[in-house]
């Protein structure tokens, strides 16, 4: 590569993914549209990997995968917390049948740096380097405000993670600070360049329950959020088809979407947001500069995230009665600001950071490989 602008030469970048939920794949696809936006010479391939490797097992892996996090939080929770104290450079399950199947794909694509956005991924490339001898840059994208082992490979060439907190964390656990990129986690451009649409005189809430529409099923909630005054709510049910149904058309004051791919249409108008502390709805949210209330989070990821939330003074964690929450902020629209100003401070920081450090940090592994 030597001194020659970036534009100057073509890069071959694999992504690889898992659906483990589905803020993998947005953030491997967010990854993917802002590099070929910059450079569109560029190859970005993005290959859900447990599909590739197992394709007649991975349906039923990702559903059984959904009614634990859906089902069975406290077992989830466990097995989270367990790994937890565990040693970086985890083996994965599978590990064989990963591999081989891993070499097949290099082989075939020929890429010229890894992005893994899923620790399974970053595990099974991180062994192919180490044990098999594969010369090939690793980068790994952390989607988790946390910096758990399992994202943790001593093959790994370059982490991209979302805060000053994760570099810190990583170091602490023994991870190079000059290996990490603070870049935040991957989101559409759509959000990034955001424009407010502001509704005078009525006040716009934005409930979504994520790709699985995990959201209340008491009615009363929903009666309680339609006699909120001088207030219109938008929920988004995503693939629920069975709670749309019964939502749909039963209240004057909430409009259901749902499942839909312009989220950022619907957030560029919310007041508020209330949703899941997901990794990449977080990101969302703060180039949104739309405030936001979590549910209680059930999963330990998300508790992470949560308090990660209400420490950057960006949003709160509902308590018992989410609806006398919302009413509440809605009403105090200077705590309301408050928070959108945090989030243009951090949305300001990551624009002028993350792409850059982004592209140095593939160059520079590439050219260590070289």
């Amino acid at each position: 590569i030597g001194e020659a602008p970036m534009e100057d030469f073509g890069m071959n970048i694999l992504i690889l993914t898992g659906k483990f939920g589905m803020g993998h794949w947005s953030a491997s696809m967010s990854l993917r549209q802002q590099l070929l936006g910059e450079f569109p010479q560029w190859t970005v391939d993005v290959v859900d990997f447990p599909a590739y490797a197992m394709p007649n097992l991975s349906d039923a892996m990702y559903k059984s995968f959904n009614l634990v996090v859906t089902y069975g939080t406290h077992l989830f929770n466990t097995y989270y917390k367990l790994t937890s104290l565990g040693r970086p450079d985890a083996r994965p399950p599978f590990e064989g049948l990963f591999l081989d199947k891993l070499v097949e794909l290099i082989h075939h694509s020929r890429p010229d740096a890894v992005i893994a956005t899923h620790p399974l991924c970053a595990q099974l490339v991180s062994r192919l380097k180490g044990e098999w001898g594969l010369d090939l840059p690793l980068l790994t994208c952390v989607t988790d405000v946390t910096s758990h082992p399992e994202w943790i490979n001593q093959n790994t060439d370059c982490y991209l993670v979302p805060s000053r907190q994760v570099l810190e964390d990583l170091a602490a656990k023994g991870v190079d600070p000059a290996c990490v990129c603070v870049t935040g986690i991957p989101v559409r451009e759509e959000f990034r360049t955001l424009a407010r649409k502001r509704t005078s005189g009525v006040r716009e809430v934005l409930i979504m329950g994520g790709g699985l529409g995990l959201l209340p099923r008491d009615s009363r909630f929903y009666q309680e959020l339609s006699a909120l005054p001088n207030t219109h709510i938008t929920i988004i049910t995503g693939r629920n088809e069975k709670l749309f149904k019964r939502l749909y058309g039963r209240w004057e004051n909430i409009q259901v979407v749902g499942y839909t791919d312009h989220v950022w249409d619907y957030m560029s108008r919310a007041d508020l947001i209330v949703t899941k502390p997901g990794g990449i709805t977080l990101f969302e949210t703060i180039f949104a500069q739309t405030p936001i209330l979590t549910w209680p989070p059930a999963l330990q990821q998300e508790r992470n995230n949560a308090r990660w939330l209400v420490r950057e003074g960006i949003g709160w964690v509902a308590g018992e009665n989410c609806v006398e929450d919302i009413a509440y902020l809605l009403k105090h629209e200077d705590e309301l600001q408050a928070a959108r100003t945090r989030m243009g401070q951090m949305k300001r920081q990551l624009e002028a950071e993350s792409l850059n450090r982004m592209m140095e940090a593939i160059v520079a592994s590439q050219e260590a490989a070289v």
